[in-house]
């Protein structure tokens, strides 16, 4: 049996993090800063397992609504009753008058006037890698030197280093290098997989270091200087093409010092001539039960790296730290030493060994020798845990420190003289996000990068601040004063995403002249938020829900994310969600509908009229082919807010646009002659130009593109028109095209652009003939920032961008028609295109659609979309280029400095019918595609800009600024029409004529759109283990998780131990509790709190036996748990079974229906009752190495009716029909059925060999079955059931067929039902859905054998001829080590994540690729379109 596997959602959150200028943005003589666009700052690459994306931050100015913030936090310190009111503003300090706020400006140091600006993530490339990522670093190269950019150093789990540099040529990030390790000695031992390799660079860029098994370093030197290259290679024509010199293994052990073993962390030290290293290391182990043996077992060792002479001489050995050392950090060259982070206390190293140690509670004297600090009474207080926290210097005596519930405490190092003498902790100053990387950038920015949530940039800003007398004695006090208390408020959504409030540090006392000043002063260091990067983290488990869109009710998945106060809910759909505000079938408009904003003309002194931005439309054209030959209608809004049909046009309109600046209705129509017709307001004709030749009718107009003051129409024909509109008459005229060539000439597809951006520039030929063109009134309205282009196709695929209104042609390429990744301009002068004896028949890779639009969120840019004939859609990214060093050719006049990059690419199956049906029924079936660029705002403060594509492929193209460009599905099966509306005042308001006929729609309120899926956030600020949607009552039951404190009690109920001392800390248990959840408004309407030491396992909606339906049948609430009773007690467990039954609703909280949950039965077991599912009305449940198959007896007991002893403990239990399959931790996986009479548990087949499953499930299509299982390693297995073959000896053994590795593991999974076009309509194809616990979900899906052979053979292709990024080898990333098999078992699961390259490749190279495997690339894509897809 053939699957699929793909990736629907890329790992989520942040595990690494680098701070770097990478791309050339980011240097200061980088193009033109103006404070209107703002200006790069850095580039932050953050990754998780393979999930690599590069972001830039910038520096903009502070959009209008961020002043809000301003003034919430002025009007915190304005004395209650004195607060302006609504549409006043505060008196000024002495109360005389009124401040005018326009006039007020932010001022900085020394009174100039800035503007306030806010810092923003955009994000420049991803990638999803063919490897999981362990270390990312910068690093500077012998290259840096020339472009002053920094490269990137990647490291991955299977010991491997890649060199990163930014390429401008192709737009994106390009291998250098790539050095591998795991054919080292070190890696061979059967324990290297447990083993994560750490990656650290030197801060001079001397070398980098990977961490190997075995307590070793791969060490890869840089050449710094290009003597060094000279001196060091004889031959420098090497010296270009490589930055590195030979890497070697350095064995800790053998070449350093003996004592160095069992490596915790190492980093390079600062301020060394040669690099430097400091290992933390635990050379004699131990653990907290041998803490009477061997206590203080770790050790810092400093060795330098002599590279030259291959020498490591060791400086300083320090021994005798605590045992529970976590990691260290280098302070800086003007302190020294290293700071080393602890479970209970940190500790500072100088480099004449001394060590200060500062305890954050009562543990370190009870498990360590050290000589403890004199603690003050607060100080005896304080109790946190330092396990999980991450910690980083904001300057060079103060250390933030991060906990693992995000509270940030400052530490600060207090000098005597020049050595530390102490160090002191302040109370926790903010809160943020759960921390896995905390990076420095520069000397102001913080970079908090979460796995298990979103990530943040925060600023610290120094400021000085004067202190008031009654503050806190400054000698006596700590070295933090106390942050105001409602920073540490946590329903703040502000401090769970980043951090507000002050921390106060002092510095010395202000003295002048010697003397002492009254006035003393102190170094705040404030935190600011900057911006967020989303992310929902871990996925513990999930369910299919019903979510209503207004009145469809669509399914929604319902992720359990995130972790402690970051958890919650995700609900993910498949499609653009939308909802439907009322139906207008008054209007019509199956062949395209127009909402316009036009106004009645109004003549001031001059003729120029000023159209006010903020007008609404006003006017809605529509129209329809039936009855022939069409029908327009011209509507308007009535006083009751309904739609008004004031006027109504035989024929059909192909195109309307506001005209003369939102004067006039420019109106194109066919009604046996193409009309071009310019409308008054209200509809009545101003002129009418009819499209004759001579006095025969020209054919009919195909498409249109209007942009006031232009028209192009281009017919069936192929051959074009264009107009002009002359405002100071109000009318139109035929525009001279002579220098696009003949008028015969063809075109295929064409479109005007307004450019509001800046970004389309044209470089002037100086040596080009001038040419003598007319200027009009309307060339010299829209200059300025706003430039008007015409882009025309010609039939042979040469795409032409021309300036308007002059007509000179400044971009030319024939790229486009195969799709290349860049497309440049070829300098060519306009291309000859003339008609064709026999007419040209459309061929498959014409372009039929093409358009520029900016896409874009707070700063759109633009893109051209392009969609091919064959269904091909392309989205390219305009970026701006330097000038031509060759001078142009004098064919050309200029050149647009500009490139296009391709960001996004997409296969549609579409099919054409023939082309000889010119019927009115042919008419009536043909089915619209079009790109409909528009710009919404679905949220104050909110805008996007973005382009629909009509059609039976309905879908949204959108960019954000942080997920880059995304093709959403719109859900429709068909939309004919399209447009943006604001005829009832709202922003975010479109018309759509879809299979349900027209409609007023809007996006569904809240939805995030930065990620791969639509998704919704739901915080609950608790972490949930269990999820399950019950489909009668259509509620949520979850499972919550707490930590409690936990106590062990003898025979007689005493408690055994318990904390002596206030910072001395009980030891924790998980707890659970019951909620069941209404998924409107998200409400806890009851709940079911278990034993303070019982948690859930699982927890299953099944239908048992019951006498209170007339079926019989009932869906009930079984929750399996476990109950902890420490160490020298075994564990026990409980089935619970609830019922959801509906109560009377209390009037107070206005819900018309209120549920609760009642429990029915409540029984015992001896083990932990690991999993549950339902077989044919019975309950299966497992308790330690058991399974019971039970009957629920008159709604209140379970009675047992077989069982069946099982492998050491069960994760995962899957019924379908009479068949069950059991998942173990160590036994790997059973195939077994159930009988009913007699009662029986028979079974069929298991796995031989030994592994921990983590879920196993059944999948089947096509009469075929397979059992699918994934282990705690992410590898995915499929496991065929036939005792018809030999090696299965008659069925006892499940043969396995597959091996695929998936990288990470997943814990919960979900059958779908998968119909496609040509499967059995009857029985469907089951389709699995994974949510794994690095936050990504995948699918895997049947693939039928014909269509598996040539996907297979494709993906051979794709990994021997495509260039993946970073040199990485996707075939050995997807592959098992078996040393039960001669060859890998590989065959039968296809890599999503590699054959979705094809798409984004060029036509040429997919005809190359597929022409080796003996088929082609439409068939290839249509195989392609068929699978992919959420679910």
């Amino acid at each position: 049996m053939q699957a699929l596997r793909q990736e629907i959602l890329p790992p989520s959150g942040v595990e690494f993090a680098t701070c770097l200028n990478f791309t050339p943005s980011t240097l200061s003589d980088a193009g033109p800063s103006t404070s209107q666009s703002g200006r790069t700052l850095f580039n932050v690459v953050v990754a998780r397992a393979s999930h690599l994306r590069i972001f830039e931050v910038r520096e903009e100015p502070a959009p209008i609504s961020a002043h809000r913030e301003d003034e919430k936090d002025r009007r915190a310190s304005v004395r209650k009753g004195t607060e302006a009111v609504e549409g006043e503003v505060e008196m000024d300090a002495s109360g005389e008058g009124f401040v005018n706020m326009g006039s007020v400006k932010p001022t900085g140091q020394n009174g100039v006037a800035h503007p306030a600006t806010v810092n923003k993530f955009y994000l420049v490339r991803e990638h999803r890698l063919h490897g999981t990522v362990t270390g990312l670093e910068a690093v500077r190269t012998v290259h840096s030197l020339e472009d002053k950019l920094d490269r990137l150093l990647v490291s991955f789990k299977d010991a491997k280093i890649a060199l990163l540099e930014w390429s401008d040529a192709i737009h994106d990030v390009m291998t250098v290098s790539i050095h591998t390790y795991e054919r080292a000695p070190q890696l061979m031992a059967l324990d290297s997989p447990l083993f994560r390799g750490e990656l650290r660079v030197d801060p001079l860029s001397r070398c980098a270091a990977l961490s190997l098994p075995k307590d070793s370093l791969a060490i890869l030197p840089f050449y710094q200087s290009q003597a060094e290259l000279d001196l060091m290679e004889q031959e420098s024509s090497q010296a270009r093409d490589v930055p590195y010199s030979p890497s070697f293994v350095l064995d800790l052990a053998n070449d350093v010092d003996q004592r160095i073993r069992n490596v915790i962390d190492f980093a390079f030290l600062p301020g060394f001539n040669n690099p430097t290293v400091a290992v933390l290391c635990q050379y004699q182990q131990t653990w907290t039960g041998r803490l009477k043996e061997y206590k203080d077992t770790v050790g810092l060792f400093i060795f330098t790296l002599d590279l030259v002479t291959n020498n490591y001489p060791l400086i300083t050995a320090v021994d005798g730290l605590p045992y529970d050392c976590l990691s260290l950090t280098p302070c800086s060259t003007a302190i020294g030493g290293v700071f080393i982070l602890a479970s209970n206390a940190i500790i500072f190293v100088d480099q004449a060994s001394r060590r200060v140690i500062l305890p954050v509670n009562g543990w370190p004297p009870r498990t360590s020798d050290l000589t403890m600090p004199s603690l003050t009474p607060q100080e005896q207080l304080r109790n946190l845990q330092l396990e999980g926290a991450r910690f980083t210097f904001v300057d060079d005596k103060t250390l933030f420190v991060i906990l693992k519930d995000g509270t940030v405490h400052p530490v600060e190092l207090v000098l005597d003289g020049k050595t530390v003498s102490r160090l002191s902790m302040a109370d926790a100053l903010a809160r943020t996000t759960i921390p896995a990387v905390v990076a420095r950038v520069r000397d102001d920015y913080l970079f908090v990068g979460s796995m298990v949530g979103p990530s943040v940039l925060l600023r610290t800003a120094h400021v000085e601040e004067v202190i008031k007398e009654e503050d806190v004695d400054m000698d006596a006090g700590p070295a933090t004063v106390v942050a105001p208390a409602d920073t540490m408020d946590l329903d703040d959504d502000d401090d769970l995403y980043g951090p507000s409030g002050n921390g106060e540090q002092p510095s010395a006392n202000g003295a002048t002249n010697g003397t002492v000043d009254s006035v003393k002063k102190r170094t705040v260091v404030r935190l600011s938020l900057c911006d967020a990067l989303p992310a929902h983290g871990a996925i513990s488990d999930m369910a299919f829900g019903l979510a209503r869109n207004g009145d469809r009710v669509v399914p929604e998945l319902i992720a359990a994310t995130g972790s402690g106060e970051l958890g919650g809910f995700h609900l993910f759909q498949r499609d653009m969600p939308t909802r439907s505000k009322r139906k207008l079938h008054a209007i019509g408009g199956a062949r395209g509908m127009w909402s316009l904003a036009v106004r009645q003309a109004m003549k001031v002194s001059g003729g120029t009229l000023e159209r006010p931005s903020s007008q609404n439309d006003s006017v809605i054209i529509s129209t329809d082919a039936n009855p022939s030959p069409g029908l327009s209608r011209i509507a308007t809004r009535s006083a009751h807010s309904d739609i008004a049909i004031t006027t109504r046009i035989p024929g059909t309109t192909l195109g309307a646009a506001p005209f003369f600046q939102g004067t006039a209705i420019l109106h194109i129509l066919f009604n046996v002659t193409n009309a071009i017709r310019v409308l008054e307001p209200d509809g009545t004709e101003r002129q009418i130009i009819k499209d004759l030749e001579g006095t025969a009718p020209r054919p009919k107009i195909k498409s249109c593109s209007i942009c006031d003051p232009f028209v192009l129409i281009i017919r069936e024909d192929d051959t074009i028109g264009l107009f002009i509109g002359e405002l100071e008459r109000g009318k139109i005229r035929r525009k001279d095209m002579s220098p696009m060539g003949d008028k015969t000439s063809r075109y295929v597809a064409g479109g005007f652009f307004t450019d509001t951006s800046g970004l389309l520039q044209t470089f002037v030929n100086e040596q080009a003939p001038a040419e003598n063109v007319t200027s009009t009134l309307q060339g010299a309205m829209n200059a300025g920032n706003k430039s008007q282009w015409l882009i025309l196709v010609r039939p042979q695929g040469v795409v032409e961008l021309w300036t308007l209104p002059k007509l000179t042609l400044a971009f030319s390429t024939t790229l486009l028609a195969t799709l290349d990744p860049i497309l440049t301009d070829s300098y060519d002068g306009p291309a000859l295109s003339l008609p064709q004896d026999p007419p040209r028949k459309p061929q498959e890779l014409d372009i039929d659609q093409i358009v520029i639009a900016p896409l874009g969120e707070s700063r759109p840019r633009p893109h051209l979309i392009v969609l091919l004939r064959s269904g091909q859609l392309a989205v390219y990214e305009a970026v701006a280029i330097p000038p031509p060093p060759e001078p142009l050719p004098s064919t050309r006049s200029s050149t647009l400095l500009v490139k296009f990059v391709k960001v996004a690419s997409k296969a549609f199956d579409i099919q054409h019918p023939e082309e000889e049906q010119k019927s009115v029924l042919a008419e009536q079936k043909r089915i619209s595609r079009l790109l409909v660029p528009f710009v919404t705002s679905p949220a104050p403060g909110q805008t996007f800009s973005g382009v629909f594509f009509t059609g039976d492929r309905p879908s949204w193209i959108l960019s954000t600024d942080k997920g880059g460009v995304k093709v959403f599905p719109s859900g429709h099966s068909v939309v004919q029409a399209f447009t943006t509306s604001s005829l009832w005042e709202s922003r975010g308001d479109f018309l759509l004529y879809s299979e349900e006929g027209p409609s007023l729609v809007e996006w569904m309120p809240d939805v995030q759109l930065d990620g791969h899926l639509p998704a919704r956030s739901v915080p609950r600020s608790r972490p949930y283990s269990n999820v399950v949607f019950d489909a009668s009552t259509s509620l949520i039951v979850a499972a919550s998780s707490f930590q409690n404190r936990f106590a062990s009690y003898d025979e007689d109920g005493n408690v055994v131990w318990e904390p002596d001392s206030p910072n001395i800390s009980s030891p924790l248990c998980e707890c659970s509790t019951l909620e069941l959840i209404s998924p409107d408004g998200w409400i806890t309407m009851d709940g079911y709190e278990f034993a303070p030491n019982e948690f859930v396992n699982c927890i299953v909606s099944i239908p048992l036996e019951t006498m209170s339906t007339e079926s019989g049948m009932k869906d009930f609430i079984a929750v399996g748990t476990t109950i902890n009773r420490g160490e020298d007690l075994a564990v026990k467990g409980a089935v619970y079974i609830f019922e959801i039954v509906e109560v009377v609703p209390d009037p107070s909280t206005h819900v018309k229906r209120w549920w609760r949950l009642k429990l029915l039965c409540r029984d015992d077991a001896k083990g932990p009752v690991s999993f549950l599912c339902g077989i044919n009305g019975y309950l299966v449940s497992s308790m330690g190495q058991k399974i019971f198959v039970r009957a629920f007896d008159l709604d209140e007991r379970l009675v047992g009716v077989a069982f069946l002893d099982v492998g050491v403990y069960v994760t995962s239990l899957r019924a379908v029909k009479n068949l069950l399959v059991i998942g173990d931790a160590v036994k790997s996986v059973w195939f077994v059925a159930f009988q009913e009479d007699p009662y029986k548990l028979v079974v069929l087949g298991k796995d031989p060999q030994l592994c921990c499953i983590t879920r196993a499930d059944l999948f089947f299509a096509d009469g075929q079955l397979s059992i699918v299982t994934c282990d705690e390693e992410g590898i995915v297995r499929l496991y065929a059931y036939d005792p018809h073959d030999p090696e299965s000896k008659s069925g006892q053994h499940l043969l396995r067929r597959t091996e695929f590795h998936g990288q990470s593991e997943y814990r919960s999974s979900m059958l779908v039902a998968r119909r496609p076009k040509n499967g059995d309509p009857e029985i469907p194809q089951a389709r699995l859905v994974c949510g794994s616990v690095d936050g990504s979900l995948s699918t895997l899906t049947y693939v039928d054998e014909a269509a598996s052979k040539r996907l297979h053979l494709l993906q051979g292709q794709l990994i021997r001829t495509v260039q993946h990024v970073a040199a990485l080898n996707p075939k050995a990333f997807r592959m098992v080590r078996n040393e039960y098999v001669s060859r890998p078992l590989s065959k039968g699961i296809l890599d999503g994540n590699l054959l979705a390259t094809f798409e984004d490749l060029p036509i040429a190279r997919q005809n190359e690729v597929t022409r080796q495997i003996g088929t082609d690339r439409a068939t290839v894509l249509k195989d392609w379109a068929s699978l992919v897809g959420a679910w």
